[in-house]
């Protein structure tokens, strides 16, 4: 991959597109040549074995790939940019309107500790200076709906990285690569710059910042770590991981088992943190609450991080925080999200294949459940869950699908079969800078639901 121009970043963000996108002939294209290859079968088996040397793993085999990557025209990237920057800048509004408005803190309805540290001081300038939006978009019109909003880790540039480099290491990704011109993202680049950006933003002056990207030890994934180290190194600053329970705060110092840290990236999730008492925990939330430490992901960023904040668009109160536009991007892109408690009507709920039931702080596909693929008493179930545990409903958004393969050989040929597409567009400081895109055979894409992860490629018309 390091023999490819890399997309020059910020992209010039445009809401006009074609129809179809342009991805759409490029991805036949790619389809079409590894088709001549009867498959391309020896050069998939040389990318297991490429991602497995290159740490990105999923329980000990190859991350689940894709034989034909996302592939954009720069077009198609400027429509990109325009979508995750107009809902960045929508979830900077809401997360301010947290900070401000005690009605905003009501409808979140969080844990006080959380609260109070939602509300905490932040020392640099942007409100979230991570982020990654999902949407389902339809290639063919350009239509497109949210997904979900992730804030901080904001996971998958290993998996996007590594899968984008081995596709390119093809036959098939090269003839590809030899007709067009071919560029990619540079996502481990741009998030490191944001987080160097915040720390300098918050008034951190060392020559050479020690940051630490702190998680638990059980849940961090430590290949994509170890990339950082040497992205943050090539900038002149340190990174390590520190485990919450090894964190020790006094007098404005935060410390981890190696010693004093100068920035933190906040990798851990918040609803995490529930249950898990712990001196560490307690370390990590005083300096949070101090804001003494730049946080890169402090406890503020989690409004827009739960499903909370797709009811709150469809809510009056959104009238409050979002102007005209704003209110008109996420009503006509957000799909109608209701919350549920022990009062609620499940009966509106009852046509299952026109919803979806997800936890309120879940995470990566988590607990997610499509009416689609439950029986009505299955689905009823799933219903009074919510409602017991505070779960959303949300209405189920139209999948696009394109023809599509498992990329491992490891256990034989798959065929190819129609796959449903999700993409993650990656914003650091507000800016668009990469896309982590997914695809799978079931009503709900995620690492639980047998997804495949895909390389992505950006042409120059």
């Amino acid at each position: 991959m390091n023999d490819y121009p890399l997309v020059d970043i910020p992209v010039a963000a445009s809401s006009s597109h074609g129809v179809p996108l342009d991805s759409l002939g490029y991805q036949e294209t790619y389809r079409s040549i590894v088709h001549a290859l009867d498959g391309d079968v020896e050069s998939r088996r040389r990318a297991d074995e490429a991602l497995v040397q290159r740490g990105a793993l999923y329980h000990g085999a190859p991350v689940p790939w894709s034989v034909v990557p996302k592939v954009f025209s720069r077009s198609d990237v400027s429509y990109l940019a325009w979508i995750a920057e107009m809902m960045g800048r929508i979830m900077d509004k809401v997360t301010e309107a947290y900070v401000a408005d005690p009605l905003v803190r009501a409808f979140f309805s969080f844990d006080p500790r959380v609260e109070a540290a939602c509300r905490a001081p932040v020392p640099y300038e942007r409100p979230i200076p991570i982020a990654r939006v999902d949407i389902f978009l339809d290639e063919e019109t350009g239509d497109f709906q949210f997904c979900e909003l992730n804030t901080d880790g904001s996971a998958g540039m290993l998996a996007t990285s590594e899968i984008t480099q081995v596709n390119l290491e093809t036959e098939a990704g090269r003839l590809f690569a030899r007709d067009h011109a071919v560029s990619v993202f540079d996502i481990y680049g741009a998030c490191a710059d944001a987080i160097l950006d915040a720390y300098r933003s918050a008034g951190g002056s060392a020559e050479h910042p020690v940051v630490a990207a702190i998680d638990y030890r059980e849940s961090v994934n430590a290949p994509e770590i170890a990339r950082f180290v040497d992205v943050f190194s090539e900038l002149g600053a340190s990174l390590r991981f520190a485990d919450i329970r090894d964190l020790a705060y006094e007098d404005g110092v935060l410390r981890d088992a190696v010693g004093p840290i100068d920035c933190v990236w906040r990798r851990l999730v918040i609803s995490d943190l529930e249950g898990r008492p712990s001196p560490g925990v307690d370390a990590f939330l005083a300096c949070a609450n101090e804001g003494r430490v730049p946080m890169v992901g402090a406890f503020r960023t989690w409004p827009c991080a739960t499903k909370t904040v797709f009811a709150l668009f469809h809510d009056e109160l959104a009238e409050r925080i979002l102007d005209a536009e704003e209110l008109a991007f996420v009503r006509a892109h957000v799909p109608a999200t209701y919350m549920l408690d022990a009062q609620s009507d499940l009966s509106r709920f009852t046509q299952r294949e026109r919803w979806i039931a997800k936890p309120r702080d879940g995470f990566n596909g988590k607990g997610v459940q499509a009416g689609s693929e439950c029986t009505d008493a299955e689905w009823l179930d799933v219903l009074q869950e919510m409602a017991r545990s505070g779960g959303t409903v949300q209405a189920y958004a139209p999948q696009f699908y394109t023809m599509n393969a498992d990329g491992s050989v490891a256990d034989g040929v798959k065929r190819e079969e129609p796959h449903s597409n999700m993409e993650g567009l990656y914003l650091f400081n507000g800016r668009f800078a990469g896309v982590f895109t997914r695809c799978g055979t079931t009503a709900v894409i995620g690492a639980l639901t047998g997804r495949l992860n895909m390389g992505c490629l950006v042409v120059d018309e």
